[in-house]
């Protein structure tokens, strides 16, 4: 019996690590991305470039046209369109390149603050 304990544990806590590195659930993404709101367009524009966004869009007219460009975004889609999108774009649309980036919920509302702010 401790014999399979003494497995059993290992292979427990390397699946849960394995769960949390590859398919974080939202909370812990929650926990460990947490990005400070207090100037959410400071905090979404410095994620657009940490998660280098223009390497596929193009923001300010900047960037590569691969994607949609994210120039007006926030006056064609709806803020909940966009947090799905950001949140999990598979779901939005099957077949998309758009990776899920698995941001938390405060980087997508920074990431959505600074769209809207560049679309005024």
């Amino acid at each position: 019996m401790k014999k399979r304990a003494a497995i059993l544990v290992p292979v427990l806590a390397l699946i849960v690590i394995l769960w949390f590195a590859l398919a974080p659930p939202r909370f812990w993404l929650n926990l460990t991305r947490r990005v400070d709101l207090s100037d959410p367009v400071a905090a979404g524009q410095a994620l657009v470039t940490q998660y280098d966004c223009q390497a596929c869009h193009q923001v300010h007219g900047q960037g590569r046209p691969f994607g949609p460009s994210l120039d007006g975004v926030t006056r064609r889609l709806e803020a909940d369109e966009l947090r799905l999108w950001l949140r999990q774009p598979q779901k939005v649309k099957p077949n998309t390149t758009m990776p899920n980036l698995r941001l938390s919920d405060s980087e997508i509302e920074a990431i959505i603050a600074y769209l809207a702010a560049n679309d005024q």
